[in-house]
């Protein structure tokens, strides 16, 4: 489980190192970032990740976009998106392009951890 990669896909650099923050202390020591959605799919197709946490609002290409793009290659990619609460309908949006699941910012590292573990257990089937 913790040597699953997971790619963290947010143009803002300091919550991307947040989240790699919180993953390395649990162990997750094999992260790939991506800054906007463009990158992400380029990124996703390279590294092959075993999850992905999506922001939703970036630049060049939003986190919905992204998400229905690797959704439609790869229907069993495993996307957590990692939004700003205000945005219940984007994230509504997302579920329906293939995310698995939805985190509201600000998030609770507990929580992070425990989404993220469920999700990569159900993965790897157990």
């Amino acid at each position: 489980m913790k040597d699953s990669k997971i790619l963290i896909v947010d143009d803002a650099e300091f919550m991307r190192f947040t989240l790699k923050r919180i993953l390395n202390k649990h162990g997750f020591n094999n992260i790939v970032e991506a800054g906007d959605g463009k990158e992400a799919v380029e990124v996703y197709f390279k590294e092959k990740p075993d999850l992905v946490t999506m922001d939703i609002t970036m630049p060049i290409m939003d986190g919905i976009a992204a998400t229905k793009e690797i959704c439609s290659k790869d229907p069993n990619a495993l996307i957590v998106i990692v939004s700003a609460a205000g945005q219940k309908d984007k994230v509504l949006e997302a579920i329906k392009a293939g995310a698995k699941y939805f985190i509201v910012k600000p998030f609770k590292e507990e929580f992070v951890i425990e989404t993220i573990m469920k999700f990569l257990t159900q993965k790897k089937g157990g």
